[in-house]
């Protein structure tokens, strides 16, 4: 199944890649680009892949679109290397596509939601090249105790941004947090960013998000908190 893409130019310049959370699409985040409001002199376009159909054990062995298996609530127990693995070459392979395309690596960014934002964590974390930025909204960092061992010189200043709903009752809060104390630590620029939400994204996330993507932040260890109101929220 091809991913679905949208570009706010034509000749892009930038690209996003951007992976949906366990048992949606691509669609999911495909209609929030305009609400980026990424610059006129900035073209960018959208990737939004779909997951392979799989088994996931935790919800009895259901198959829906998924990323990789997971097998224990706590997330980091049992987790699921081969799935990660196989899921992570399907994503370089997006990103190398973006390059032949005539994006550079560090003009092309990694995104995600939920399963979808592990995975830009992942992949990016270890790319050899490097890259625009990795965005990971509601989120955890997997196979964290490989980083030190796999990530690459080449991303180890590249600006990450964190957010997570206080109210999330499938990926808990203090999980996020334990990620965003890894990558701190680590030396990575982390810009973390946390809602009064549950497990979705709220328009001030997005307008966040937005930011983000118009200009990185490169200041090492950086980190900024938010809990206003979350109005509507948006997609799941």
């Amino acid at each position: 199944m091809q991913p679905i893409e949208t570009q706010t130019g034509s000749q892009p310049t930038r690209a996003v890649i951007w992976l949906h959370g366990l048992g949606a699409d691509g669609h999911d985040f495909a209609p929030l680009v305009p609400a980026l409001e990424t610059p006129d002199n900035h073209p960018t376009r959208f990737v939004f892949p779909h997951a392979h159909m799989r088994p996931i054990t935790l919800n009895g062995g259901m198959k829906m679109r998924g990323w990789y298996d997971i097998a224990d609530p706590s997330f980091t127990r049992d987790e699921d290397r081969q799935g990660i693995a196989r899921s992570t070459t399907i994503l370089n392979t997006l990103i190398h596509r973006e390059i032949h395309r005539g994006i550079p690596p560090a003009s092309i960014f990694l995104a995600g939601f939920s399963q979808g934002g592990a995975m830009a964590l992942h992949t990016g974390l270890r790319f050899d090249q490097p890259l625009a930025g990795i965005i990971a909204l509601s989120t955890y960092l997997p196979l964290a105790d490989s980083l030190e061992t796999e990530r690459t010189p080449a991303n180890r200043h590249t600006p990450i941004f964190l957010a997570h709903g206080i109210h999330d009752p499938l990926i808990p809060f203090h999980l996020a947090r334990t990620g965003q104390h890894q990558l701190t630590r680590a030396g990575y620029p982390v810009f973390w960013r946390e809602y009064p939400i549950e497990h979705n994204v709220c328009p001030e996330e997005i307008a966040d998000v937005g930011d983000f993507l118009r200009a990185p932040p490169r200041v090492r260890g950086l980190t900024s908190t938010k809990q206003k109101s979350p109005d509507n929220t948006a997609t799941k």
